[in-house]
Parts: structure tokens; sequence; C-alpha cells
């Protein structure tokens, strides 16, 4: 098989798949013929090749995909008019105290922002597969370590957390949360459906925090969504998906 064959099988395969592929799920279509730097260099052809386009190949934590860019985003967003979940800005503090100082506890969580954490807060993250337990602290009452998961990066469009911003230890709070994108987390969301839950359950941490207003993610202009959001869309409208 010669490069430009190889390069459309590469193509129609991410294009096609519901989730990212790493190197050696794409081995697969070659039955393990290619070796992983020849797939490497295949992609990287792609994506220059993509350049330009309104479709992007990224690499992010759990292997490569197809995705729109984040420009565009508003434009897709009329093909989904519905509201986007609302997190409240005690949930999104804490997704970003364990984003940056992971592998933290309860406790550490609790110190650093200076007031309880609701469980609910913590299970909310967990129930959506952005944080969870990797260990336990070796100390009086073992509590859990938590750290952020291969879905975290993936949502925000992340190969490592390596490529988070950086940020000073006296910005743990009110800078993460512009630093982080966490437009891109909801727009991952947008076509799941959030469970009705009470205000005191998913925004209070205490009585404090009630006063705090609910961080809500606003029109997304720098979110991307996987081409095959973009091509199931283009479908129901009768168009062609990118090639």
């Amino acid at each position: 098989m010669n490069t430009t064959d190889a390069k459309r099988v590469l193509e129609t395969a991410l294009i096609c798949a519901a989730q990212p592929l790493s190197v050696r799920e794409l081995s697969v279509l070659f039955d393990q013929a290619l070796s992983a730097d020849t797939l490497k260099k295949l992609l990287a052809d792609l994506q220059l090749e993509w350049t330009g386009r309104g479709v992007e190949l990224v690499h992010v934590a759990s292997g490569w995909r197809f995705q729109s860019r984040p420009e565009l985003r508003p434009y897709l967003d009329r093909l989904h008019p519905e509201k986007p979940p609302k997190y409240s800005r005690a949930t999104l503090e804490t997704l970003a105290i364990i984003a940056y100082r992971q592998p933290v506890t309860r406790g550490d969580m609790e110190d650093i922002r200076g007031v309880t954490i609701n469980s609910l807060i913590i299970k909310q993250l967990e129930d959506r597969g952005w944080i969870e337990v990797i260990g336990h602290r070796e100390t009086v009452g073992r509590p859990a370590l938590f750290a952020t998961t291969r879905q975290f990066l993936d949502d925000l469009g992340l190969a490592s957390l390596d490529q988070l911003p950086p940020l000073e230890a006296s910005e743990i709070q009110e800078s993460a949360l512009d630093r982080l994108d966490f437009e891109a987390l909801s727009s991952s969301l947008q076509a799941e459906p959030v469970a009705e839950t009470s205000d005191a359950a998913i925004v209070s941490l205490s009585d404090s925090d009630a006063t705090n207003p609910e961080l809500t993610p606003s029109e997304n202009t720098s979110g991307a969504v996987p081409v095959t959001d973009v091509t199931q869309e283009s479908n129901e409208l009768g168009t062609n998906s990118p090639h």
C-alpha cells in the first residue's frame, strides 16, 4: 500500500470513529504492517493537509480525532440551540484545583478553597468522567486521592497535563477558571441530558457559597466538537461530511 492510500484509510477511519483512536488501534487497520513511527508521520502529514479547513486533526489524551476548529463553534452552536449544562463556580473551582494540584485529597481541596466541599460536587465530577480516585494517602483515615481523567483531557482537547496553561500558586482559584477552557467541557456535553437537581445539591458547598454567582458557560468561541458530531448533523440536513 502506498502512502496516499494509507492516509486515505487513516482519514476515513478517524472521520467515522465516534471516539479518538490511538496509534495502536490505527495499526490494526493495516494488520500491524506499518510501524508506530510510520503511522505518526502519516498522521502529521494529514494534519498539514487539513490546514485551513473547517475541520482539523488533533492529538488528545486518548488518541487522534477530527474536530471542528474552535473559531467555527458559534456557527455549529446554531444547530444545537439547547443550553449546555450549567456548573456552579464552586464546582469549577474544585475541578480546577484537582487539575492543577493533583493528586489531592478532599481535605487538600478544602484547605485551598477555605470551605467545606459538598460530597455531591465530587460525585458530579466523577459522574461526568472528569475525575477519579487513583489511590489513598498513607495517613490517618487513608483519604482518597483524586486526579483528572483522560476524558477530562479529551474534552479540553489536550494530549497531556503538560498542556494545561501555566499557573502560579496564588492563582489556583480565580485564574484557573479563566485559563481552563470550561466552555469546551460544556460543549462536549451538549447532547447529554442533565438530570434535575436542586440548586442546593449542585451549587452549595457551604452557606457562604450560596452568594457566589453561578458560572454559566457562555456562547462558546473557543470550544471544538468531534467531527462525528458535525457529520451526523450534516447527514440529517442532507449534506455531505467533509472529505
